[in-house]
């Protein structure tokens, strides 16, 4: 189960597609749309994605950063963020333990098989580091627009 609105958001630092390092906290005053996916260049991870993208401009104007997250390596992330000209940092993961704390890793099914991996979930995180919403069970060619009127609501 996923962590719940109105607590503090669990501090995370984790590496983006260049290396670089991204702490949760030095993003305190602005708004953060935190969301996490199985992986990249798949389907839905990607429709996701460019969802993110073609709506980037209205985060921008918002104030609102993104930063996406799945345990996938720094290196697929530099591929991934390449190929679909993503302007926002994807983090990596490896190790799923920033998925754990946010409690998005478990149990899936897909053509029959069960295994664990990332229960997609996005987090909306208000400017003061508390968690203002949580999509859960998202649909990744939707979800931008779900999220950019969550934000308008705050």
């Amino acid at each position: 189960m996923p962590i719940k609105a109105g607590i503090p958001a669990p501090e995370i630092s984790l590496p983006d597609e260049n290396g670089t390092i991204h702490i949760l906290k030095d993003y305190r005053g602005q708004a953060v749309v935190l969301y996490f996916y199985p992986k990249d260049d798949t389907p839905g991870c990607t429709a996701e994605a460019c969802n993110f993208r073609d709506n980037y401009s209205a985060y921008t104007d918002a104030k609102v950063v993104i930063l996406g997250i799945s345990p996938d390596t720094v290196k697929s992330h530099a591929r991934f963020k390449n190929k679909y000209t993503l302007p926002f940092p994807l983090l990596a993961d490896e190790g799923h333990k920033v998925c754990d704390l946010y409690g998005v890793w478990g149990p899936k099914k897909m053509m029959g098989r069960e295994y664990e991996g990332v229960l997609r979930t996005t987090f909306l995180i208000d400017r003061d580091g508390k968690i203002a919403k949580v999509f859960e069970n998202v649909k990744p060619a939707e979800h931008s627009a779900e999220v950019l009127a969550a934000i308008k609501s705050f």
